[in-house]
């Protein structure tokens, strides 16, 4: 959407116009929830997390400046409230403890989706802190001093957390193979 309409659809919003909160909402909800997905590891946690983000933008859509472009300033919000979320959570929820979800074999005219599918469960699989952490530095573009500074961990956690997400990950993964195999 060119600048011009989107602060026209912001200003509008802002007024209260549903018509136009509804369009916004229509036009980043997507891309939105697919980080509350990420970082919640629920789908049910995620269209929550996403609501709320979105009631908590539109509330505070006046404080918008301009500084960065909306999606961005979204952006923040979701991911915020996502990791707000975990951690309220985090006390209800019990580690998982590594034990495989069985599934098909895999048919070679799906083996790219199978994999993926693959890579998804092994995702889910990990704790909420590697997860998370993951999740915003490969799929969402932080780096670790803003991922630092969004969880309110130092640098090298951030790194560390970051490291050891991957490697187990590549466990989970391999663990599949011989579990498949």
């Amino acid at each position: 959407m060119e600048l011009a309409k989107q602060n026209v659809l912001l200003k509008a919003c802002i007024s209260g116009d549903r018509s136009a909160q509804y369009a916004l909402y229509k036009q980043y909800s997507k891309a939105m929830y697919n980080i509350c997905y990420r970082i919640t590891n629920d789908p049910d946690d995620a269209k929550d997390v996403l609501q709320e983000a979105f009631l908590s933008a539109f509330n505070n859509l006046s404080s918008f400046k301009g500084e960065s472009s909306f999606g961005a300033w979204l952006k923040r919000i979701v991911v915020n409230s996502s990791i707000n979320h975990v951690k309220k959570n985090k006390i209800l929820s019990m580690p998982i403890d590594g034990h495989d979800v069985e599934h098909d074999v895999p048919v070679q005219d799906h083996e790219i989706i199978l994999e993926i599918d693959r890579i998804k469960e092994a995702l889910q699989q990990l704790p909420d802190g590697f997860r998370t952490v993951l999740s915003l530095y490969l799929f969402e573009g932080y780096d670790h001093r803003e991922i630092a500074d969004i969880l309110d961990i130092s640098e090298s956690t951030s790194k560390s957390q970051y490291n050891r997400a991957k490697k187990r990950l590549r466990e989970i993964l391999k663990e599949r193979v011989y579990v498949n195999g």
